[in-house]
């Protein structure tokens, strides 16, 4: 599965999450790596790398600013599915490696 060139908004987000659905990924992929500016919503700005596997899952790292000013981080596993229209869903399990460290899950369907 390649993702070059597809842009995301998120559909649901736990509620220690910052993406909400004004926030917009464009990825961007060179063989295996994956990477992506995002912002909008409660995010300024935002990056993420990460690495696609065989299969399409993602395994990937974010880094962003949210409009509190405060610098966050995190760990993400994406695993997608296709809709019947031949559109991306990517399902997310991720982990705020700053703040309180919780975890939670959400959802991002291709625009």
């Amino acid at each position: 599965m390649n993702y070059d060139g597809k842009r995301f908004r998120p559909v649901h987000n736990s509620d220690n999450g910052e993406t909400t659905q004004e926030t917009i990924f464009k990825y961007r992929q060179t063989g295996n790596i994956l990477t992506s500016e995002y912002a909008g919503g409660k995010i300024v700005k935002g990056h993420l790398i990460g690495l696609v596997d065989e299969n399409g899952n993602i395994d990937m790292r974010y880094h962003q600013v949210n409009t509190d000013g405060a610098l966050m981080t995190g760990t993400c596993l994406s695993k997608p599915e296709i809709n019947k229209e031949g559109k991306i869903k990517l399902h997310e399990s991720w982990q705020w490696t700053s703040g309180d460290g919780s975890r939670g899950t959400s959802i991002l369907e291709e625009l």
